[in-house]
């Protein structure tokens, strides 16, 4: 049996794609900066017990570690500012692959999503660590995007947010799918680094290389809080 491979490894692996593939971005014209603007909101992507604690087939990586420091730094220059701030999750009515009227719709025939039971509370309730307070909207979708198919774009607008600093998990599909659709919103697109996550080793690398050439501005915690902490609600 082959061993995996040692993280270290993998992530200079990584880089050395990353480097040659920047020069290609680069010559082409790619990994323009969209910058930040007047009226920030926080998306915070399916940062949910099914995916934020050990046991579920959606738990992450680098939770407790990296991810919820991260998004409690955030929140609290949202809070200290009065942003908007917006707590995604996801759970389905009827997990009952059977179902032929299913809220899944044929997502099931890829991922588990059926292990995302509303009557659960449990396993779609936010993380109490980084839980909402009052005023803050916690939305509930049935797709990948947080755009697909809610009332999101609308409520941003009507809050008269400009930039959306996406977070949560997962790198390769939730947070990658909102950031893109944010974007085709009219949104600036702001990817946090530290505050996204992903299952796979190397995931997170690679889609954000990714996302930061075509679809968002990645930037750090630190540099994301000073701008939180420089506009007004």
């Amino acid at each position: 049996m082959d061993k995996p491979l040692d993280p270290a490894e993998l992530d200079k692996i990584l880089q050395q794609a990353f480097d040659a593939s920047t020069k290609i971005y680069k010559e082409r014209g790619f990994a323009r900066r969209i910058g930040f603007g007047k009226r920030p909101a926080l998306i915070s992507v399916d940062l949910a017990n099914a995916w934020t604690r050990p046991g579920n087939p959606f738990t992450c990586e680098k939770v407790d570690e990296e991810i919820i420091p991260s998004m409690q730094r955030l929140l609290r220059a949202c809070r200290d500012n009065g942003h908007v701030v917006v707590h995604i999750t996801t759970a389905y009515q009827s997990p009952n692959r059977q179902d032929p009227h299913t809220d899944m719709g044929m997502w099931h025939h890829k991922i588990p999503i059926e292990a995302v039971d509303l009557k659960d509370e449990h396993l779609w309730a936010i993380d109490s660590r980084i839980a909402p307070i009052e005023g803050e909207y916690v939305l509930m979708k049935k797709r990948a995007s947080a755009f697909s198919g809610t009332p999101l774009a609308g409520y941003l607008r009507s809050c008269g947010v400009d930039t959306i600093l996406v977070t949560g998990v997962t790198a390769t599909a939730c947070v990658r799918t909102t950031i893109c659709d944010g974007l085709a919103e009219g949104f600036r697109t702001i990817a946090v680094r530290e505050a996204i996550g992903d299952r796979v080793p190397g995931a997170v690398a690679w889609n954000l290389y990714d996302i930061d050439a075509k679809f968002a501005d990645v930037e750090s915690t630190d540099t994301c809080v000073e701008y939180l902490n420089s506009v007004k609600g």
